[in-house]
């Protein structure tokens, strides 16, 4: 029995089973999720007989690091490896001026989506990841660092609305176990229509972040073939009745591509798309992906962008590059093992 991934609940009624008490339970919790150990060997409060009683039951995690690399702007990009040899990729970003600390996590093995511009999906996808194997990412990073992740955003491998119950579940424990507050969580999404409106319907306080990355459908299907399954209309119309059932803002996020998406028409036509949807604005820079040719734009036409966007009255932000030097950056990440 693996104890990473397991509520309060849950090891109450292991504690149950090996005739301990409840409050023996809130003890394990604690190591797990607040003190992020890796073997019950570490849990010094419990007896040494109880800890070899509880080994002969129970192990912490089967979950390891296979590759850990360290990006010259403190990004640190984890392969972690899971039972069945499975691996995903995980990012740790740090920023000099802020005490956040964000988990990039992966949802999938691989991604069945295929967007032109990111790595992940040219491998294909594989496997749903399950809910404890979503939570294996956070408490191997906090067992690595010895750090506390403050907020998470699942833009890692992988659509996460493709996985939702699983995403659901681990979103649950984030918030009651590892005491990240939902709003310190986003779920970002390639515009899976029937996960924005099932989120729509459960009311979350966590954001919704949408990669809508071309202000038109021609545009859009050249990047993202799932434009073909649900066009930009369809999605317009999701996104309001989104932010009319939960009254909250959403995040648009806008990879930039020189020469392809990132004119001054196509951002006019992008104002005019979100006129009416309640949204903050993230540009992302593109990062080189060796698949295909497509080049990261200029400094200048970067802000020429975001000026003509915040001329329409949206909060518009530009992406800091964070670990694009070790692969970890957006649309980067692809499960690589060496």
């Amino acid at each position: 029995m693996i104890l990473a991934g397991m509520k309060l609940e849950e090891i109450e009624d292991l504690m149950n089973k090996l005739g301990a008490t409840k409050f023996r339970a809130k003890q394990i919790h604690n190591w797990l999720y607040a003190k992020s150990v890796s073997s019950i060997d570490e849990m010094t409060n419990l007896s040494k007989d109880f800890r070899e009683q509880l080994k002969q039951t129970a192990s912490v995690t089967e979950t390891k690091i296979k590759i850990k690399q360290v990006s010259s702007d403190g990004t640190i990009k984890y392969l972690v490896e899971y039972p069945d040899g499975e691996c995903v990729e995980t990012v740790l970003m740090r920023f000099d001026n802020r005490a956040n600390l964000t988990a990039c996590v992966s949802s999938q093995v691989g991604c069945a989506v295929n967007c032109s511009f990111c790595a992940t999906g040219k491998g294909g996808f594989k496997r749903n990841l399950t809910y404890k194997e979503i939570i294996e990412q956070v408490l191997t990073i906090q067992r690595d660092t010895g750090l506390k992740v403050t907020n998470i955003v699942f833009m890692g491998q992988g659509e996460p609305l493709l996985n939702l119950d699983n995403v659901l579940k681990a979103l649950e424990i984030f918030n009651n176990d590892f005491q990240i507050g939902a709003r310190r969580i986003t779920i970002s999404t390639s515009g899976i229509i029937p996960g924005i409106k099932k989120l729509a319907e459960m009311d979350l306080q966590s954001t919704l972040a949408i990669s809508l990355h071309a202000p038109n459908h021609k545009l859009r299907a050249e990047l993202m073939p799932i434009e073909n399954k649900y066009p930009l209309d369809e999605l317009k119309k999701a996104l309001l009745e989104y932010i009319e059932k939960t009254g909250r803002r959403i995040t648009i996020e806008y990879i930039l591509i020189h020469g392809f998406n990132d004119t001054p028409a196509a951002a006019k036509e992008l104002a005019y798309f979100l006129k009416d949807i309640k949204c903050n604005i993230n540009l992302i820079p593109y990062n080189s992906v060796i698949e295909n040719d497509y080049k990261k734009p200029s400094g200048n036409d970067i802000m020429k962008f975001k000026y003509l966007l915040e001329h329409s009255g949206k909060k518009v932000t530009v992406r800091l590059e964070r670990g694009a030097d070790i692969d970890a950056a957006c649309g980067q990440l692809r499960g690589k093992q060496g």
